[in-house]
């Protein structure tokens, strides 16, 4: 493991910024390098690599902590274990949707109605929000 990148240079590899490797650093998802004689810490492309874990199961939508269980499992050989918080996510992404959908159908019918509404008639939407 040949470690030649400092701080600053792996958050930009990353796309991060060096406050964001620090944090996960803290949350131990991220290993803190040795201090060298040089007074600095370096860091390799392993830790670029699962630096980009990080941040590719946040766009997808997974905690930091389901994250930390993903990397806890290793290399992916566990793959029953790692489908098991893959389908928890799933399941909270599709309610998400589920919630979102009938957020938006309840408003559809609000504008609607806003739409509809004479001009000096109490607006639908507020009284919605009145009930």
């Amino acid at each position: 493991m040949k470690e030649d990148m400092l701080i600053g240079r792996l958050a930009r590899s990353a796309g991060v910024n060096v406050e964001t490797v620090r944090y996960y650093q803290r949350r131990r998802l991220l290993r803190v390098p040795v201090v060298r004689e040089s007074g600095v810490r370096r860091y390799s492309d392993d830790d670029l690599k699962r630096l980009r874990f990080i941040k590719r199961g946040q766009q997808l939508g997974f905690s930091l902590a389901e994250i930390g269980e993903l990397l806890a499992l290793g290399d992916g050989n566990r793959c029953s274990a790692v489908c098991g918080v893959g389908e928890r996510r799933l399941a909270d992404v599709e309610r998400k949707i589920a919630d979102l959908s009938a957020m938006r159908e309840a408003l559809r019918y609000l504008v609607g109605a806003c739409h509809e509404a004479q001009a000096e008639a109490p607006c639908p939407l507020v009284q919605a929000f009145a009930r």
